[in-house]
């Protein structure tokens, strides 16, 4: 059996078993926790995941001392290593302005006369709003990875978003920073300029990077619509990976379900969504209760009622208990002027428009994973897309987890990570 087959096996098993044992009967009964066939599964995932939940540990004991807030010590350690990418000799990698905002510009390096225009993919990268970067970092080396890997593949031009990060610049500021980026590449001059075919772009990210190029895809597309201006570039597909797609619910099946999985536990999701918003931690704990709701949001909740969105399959088990909607949601500060606001706005959840804004969007692509928060997300975004008739291949990985795809360097060198990717990359070949 190969080495990553062994461990992929190995990571199922444990992922199962923290899903459907009795957290009690652990208690009663050490003699389950010693068992030497979990032992070794859970040695196993610890090695590839140390640093993740070392550096939550890390991050909420600062915290609790008074130390320093715990975005901000997650993001010190995440940055603890930042490598600018370099060129080789088959990719130009360049940093660059665009509006104001910095890239990395990944380019296949051109050959002697060949004057056919490349497919072009944004690229959005993950962490929740407040962590990680296009650039190569302690931890987020695969983000370079993918990009040189779609290059390669593809023979595209990718481009990597630095957007500002939470919690120093609260929403809407890193969706700005992207819908600024993607206004501006889209200019005819510009995607000259890097020989780029306006018929063959997408936009594209993982988990909040899913998110950011799906608010930018509806928002890009409602420019247009609005200036009645024919002629103007858009994207011509949407590819979103384990993406973040509303913040009205947090209690979804795949959140009761996934609340302690490792990697994005329901706790640090919803850290990052009320750190998205506001430092004021009473919204943290309004969303932690589910009670963040006011009564001007509450009417967009049907938009993410699981209910009716989700196949019978992942909700059988669950009844559905539509969020509590309370006056003056979240203390101070956090009010229909601030955050109370922001969390029904569609820019931070796309989930929320209404049918008719997703009609004419480009085809999409979604990749879900069966222990995660955000799967019910993903799939009701699915189910919302194809019935207003937009062309949606969707991808779920039963034994797939959260940030699957970055696990692609050894040692968390995983056979799913790879067929994620491989399985990711043809979708983009033959649909731009």
């Amino acid at each position: 059996m190969h080495r990553g087959q062994i461990i992929d096996y190995l990571i199922t098993v444990y992922l199962d078993y923290l899903l459907h044992c009795d957290s009690e009967l652990l208690l009663e009964n050490r003699r389950i926790v010693s068992d030497l066939y979990l032992f070794l599964c859970v040695m196993c995932l610890s090695l590839y995941l140390m640093l993740s939940l070392r550096f939550t540990f890390q991050a909420d004991l600062s915290e609790l001392l008074g130390l320093k807030d715990y975005m901000g010590v997650m993001y010190f350690i995440t940055l603890a290593e930042k490598v600018v990418p370099v060129s080789d000799e088959h990719i130009k990698v360049t940093e660059e302005t665009f509006d104001g905002v910095e890239v990395v510009l990944y380019q296949p390096k051109q050959r002697g006369g060949d004057t056919e225009l490349s497919r072009a993919v944004i690229y959005l990268h993950g962490g929740g709003w407040c962590l990680g970067s296009s650039r190569k970092l302690i931890g987020m080396s695969p983000y370079d990875l993918l990009a040189r890997t779609l290059v390669t593949e593809l023979d595209a031009v990718v481009l990597s978003v630095e957007y500002r990060l939470a919690p120093a610049h609260h929403f809407p500021v890193p969706y700005e920073d992207v819908y600024r980026v993607v206004k501006h590449f889209l200019q005819k001059g510009v995607l000259a300029k890097y020989s780029v075919d306006p018929g063959r772009i997408a936009v594209s990210g993982d988990s909040a990077g899913g998110n950011l190029a799906a608010a930018v895809s509806q928002q890009v597309l409602n420019a247009i619509l609005m200036s009645q201006r024919k002629g103007n570039n858009f994207t011509s597909a949407q590819a979103l990976i384990y993406p973040v797609l509303q913040a009205l619910d947090l209690n979804t099946p795949s959140y009761q379900q996934n609340q302690d999985m490792p990697i994005l536990p329901r706790t640090l999701m919803v850290r990052f969504w009320s750190e998205y918003f506001t430092s004021d931690k009473a919204l943290f704990r309004a969303m932690m209760d589910n009670t963040h709701n006011n009564p001007e949001s509450s009417s967009l909740l049907k938009f993410v009622n699981w209910s009716a969105f989700l196949p019978e399959t992942y909700h059988r088990k669950y009844n559905y208990s539509a969020p509590a909607v309370m006056q003056g949601v979240g203390g101070e500060g956090v009010g229909m002027d601030g955050p109370a606001q922001s969390i029904a706005d569609p820019r931070a959840s796309p989930l929320l428009v209404p049918d008719s804004a997703l009609r004419s969007l480009p085809k999409a692509y979604i990749l879900t994973c069966e222990y995660d928060v955000l799967r019910d997300d993903g799939i009701m975004y699915v189910t919302r897309l194809r019935s207003a008739g937009v062309e949606v291949t969707h991808e779920h990985y039963d034994t797939g987890f959260h940030g699957g795809l970055m696990f692609t360097v050894w040692p968390t060198d995983f056979l799913i990570a790879r067929r994620m990717t491989n399985n990711y990359i043809k979708w983009l070949e033959e649909n731009l």
